[in-house]
């Protein structure tokens, strides 16, 4: 009977941690050594579709940032996919290997295109693409790489595990890592893995003037590299689910949009007390009352000074 269980190991540069591996049984005792020498961390149960998942690492790929993927040089600098007319086409190519898998593949892909601007197309002669292949766990480089652009699609990994990674592709960090997460999660450092702290470090990105997004299918789950059975990160509003992998928020949908400059979905987003609300509506101000106003006629807000993400 096999077990994948998170991997408590030491930071390095050839370390991948692959996102979104489902536990589906608990060993009697976790604290002893596998066959390979590795030793493993119980986690508490986690349930699907809705419950956490947690990673696994292989040790043959280097990785920053979880799921994310470290390219050789370093230094590269990372883009978005090229846009041509109204759309931005992104050709890709599956491995033989996930043939059996084509249809999960495509779902992943609609999930993204059918609600914006970006739109997947097999590869013919494109010499860049995304490869998708099979991989101990998922995986992705975030933004346009060139070339051959590998993203890893296990046997375990789901449907939404591969959107996620196709998000980091088209250059959407974690939702975790934003510079005003402290107003919404609080991170427990002493329940993290020792040296895995990297991961939850603020990344000084552009939020695309978006609200923090706990329902983001690239926010962490509450036990994402936990040490100790403890939370390592608690939503400051609760009750909050935040780890899903089932769908495209709202908000993830309109910050692609934003990003690659798709045009807005005749909504407003904005803040009130604390709770992120999707409004059919323009945002013109407030009442005397403090309410806000509804504008007649469309949206008609452009997005402007939209910037590429590091």
């Amino acid at each position: 009977m096999s077990y994948r269980m998170k991997v408590p190991v030491e930071a390095s540069d050839s370390i991948l941690q692959a996102e979104e591996v489902p536990l589906k049984e608990q060993p009697k005792n976790c604290t002893t050594p596998c066959k390979d020498g590795r030793k493993h961390v119980k986690l508490p149960p986690f349930m699907k579709p809705s419950g956490e998942t947690l990673e696994e690492f292989d040790p043959d790929v280097a990785a920053q940032e979880g799921d994310i993927l470290v390219p050789e040089d370093r230094n590269a600098v990372k883009t978005l996919w090229k846009k041509k007319g109204h759309h931005v086409p992104v050709p890709y190519l599956i491995s033989d290997d996930l043939r059996h898998r084509t249809n999960e593949i495509l779902e992943a892909f609609k999930m993204i295109s059918e609600r914006t601007c970006i739109k997947f197309h097999r590869r013919t002669s494109e010499s860049d693409y995304l490869w998708i292949i099979p991989g101990r766990g998922c995986a992705s480089y975030v933004g346009f790489q060139g070339h051959a652009q590998s993203v890893y699609f296990a046997q375990s990994c789901s449907v939404g595990n591969l959107c996620h990674e196709l998000l980091h592709a088209l250059g959407l960090h974690h939702e975790h890592t934003r510079t005003d997460r402290d107003d919404y999660i609080t991170v427990h450092w002493d329940s993290v893995i020792n040296g895995k702290e990297n991961n939850f470090l603020v990344k000084n990105g552009d939020t695309l003037n978006l609200p923090y997004d706990l329902d983001s299918i690239m926010h962490y789950g509450k036990y994402y590299f936990s040490s100790d059975y403890q939370p390592t990160i608690v939503p400051k509003r609760k009750p909050a689910h935040i780890g899903q992998r089932t769908h495209l928020s709202e908000l993830d949908v309109e910050r692609l949009r934003r990003l690659y400059r798709c045009g807005t979905l005749n909504k407003s987003l904005y803040m009130d007390s604390g709770h992120q609300k999707l409004q059919h509506m323009k945002h013109v101000g407030k009442d005397r009352n403090g309410k806000h106003q509804r504008a007649r006629g469309h949206d008609t807000t452009h997005i402007r000074n939209v910037t590429k993400t590091d």
